[in-house]
């Protein structure tokens, strides 16, 4: 895509201190980077391969038992070394940490196929296997479902997306908005649950929250489902083994497994001169057209592809093992539309917070958004 610039000023805010405070980006700005003429989202689909829109259950099933074999073996080989070798204790751990949080971070793509719709045909099929699998690392399936519906119906909408949107100067808060570097990494992902991204803040584990009372019924059945998780599973664990092992064989990887989910998420939506739109600016193409592909290396076909962003916003009932042959052709035939970023993906992370945490905050009449490392110089 054109790169572009966006004006921008220096208020102070809160107390006292300086931010800076987009103008946004005029219209006549906004052509150097705003996807123009853009086709309808059936006519790209005209244009992808029509079996990569269907599921199959075996296929789905097998990629379950995939993750799921390769998440005992890690732990089956952690234990091995540990009885064998426990000197060897200080490496053996954090390479166990890291691929197990891996794991579970593929685990939640599977879970998420479920969400979307992509993984069977059968609506209850997928809901009994994400709540499962979601349960397993402590998500709750059915209110995150509802809530990341909600984004994909508002990708890259400054007023309504769901996380990561940069925040109209009216809705800053008089002491300002902070982040933990680098957002805490996983830490971030438990505050969401339980404060969602303000200013449109829900509570992930509150069914009768505004947001998910109309699909209350459905949420209590996936909170239940953690709660036998945790009741029937980690704490007699917990007792037989004591604590230390809990943390160490699988909280330690759920916090791993969360900061794999804040990147990813933060990355596949922000990069330098990828435009936001003001409501009456945005439609779902142009939208969703924002999203961000990476490639995320040794592990980019272990955790199911996610990293091919725009083709999964544009279609999310297209499973993850279609994701990359659909890219494929779309970047052949609309390669004026593509969006990747071929940067490492922790500098390009680090990179990103910096510029996010100074340029979120937008005047109110902005109709045009983009992050820029130049403003921030």
């Amino acid at each position: 895509m054109t790169r572009s610039k966006s004006a921008a000023s220096v208020s102070n805010m809160g107390s006292g201190q300086s931010k800076v405070l987009s103008a946004g980006v005029s219209e006549d700005e906004a052509i150097r980077f705003v996807p123009q003429n853009t086709p309808s989202i059936l006519e790209i689909k005209r244009q992808l391969p029509a079996h990569c829109f269907q599921p199959t259950l075996a296929q789905s099933f097998y990629y379950v038992l995939k993750d799921l074999v390769i998440m005992a073996v890690l732990y089956l080989g952690m234990i091995f070394m540990d009885l064998q070798f426990p000197l060897a204790m200080y490496l053996t751990y954090p390479v166990y940490w890291y691929l197990q949080g891996t794991m579970m971070w593929a685990l939640f793509v599977l879970g998420h196929d479920c969400g979307h719709g992509s993984f069977s045909h059968s609506a209850l099929i997928n809901d009994i296997t994400g709540n499962l699998l979601h349960s397993l690392i402590l998500v709750p399936y059915y209110p995150w479902k509802v809530s990341h519906r909600h984004h994909h119906k508002n990708t890259g909408n400054i007023d309504k997306d769901e996380i990561f949107y940069p925040v109209r100067e009216k809705d800053y808060a008089a002491d300002g908005k902070k982040f933990l570097p680098l957002f805490g990494l996983g830490l971030s992902w438990f505050f969401y649950l339980f404060k969602g991204y303000a200013p449109r803040a829900v509570n992930h584990v509150n069914p009768y929250d505004e947001f998910f009372v109309r699909h209350a019924s459905q949420c209590v059945v996936s909170l239940v489902t953690i709660a036998g998780w945790v009741c029937f599973g980690l704490i007699p664990y917990a007792g037989h083994y004591g604590f230390t092992a809990l943390l160490c064989h699988y909280l330690i990887p759920i916090f791993v497994f969360a900061s794999w989910l804040v990147v990813t998420t933060f990355l596949h939506h922000q990069d330098e001169n990828v435009p936001w739109y003001a409501d009456h600016k945005w439609d779902f193409v142009r939208g969703n057209l924002s999203s961000v592909d990476r490639h995320y290396g040794w592990a980019h076909n272990l955790v199911h592809n996610i990293g091919t962003h725009q083709i999964h916003h544009l279609f999310s009932k297209i499973p993850h093992y279609h994701l990359e042959e659909a890219t494929k052709t779309f970047r052949t035939v609309y390669p004026d539309l593509v969006r990747m970023s071929n940067e490492p993906i922790m500098p390009a992370f680090f990179k990103m917070f910096y510029i996010f945490d100074q340029q979120q905050w937008i005047k109110n009449d902005a109709e045009f958004h983009v992050y820029s490392s130049k403003k921030s110089r």
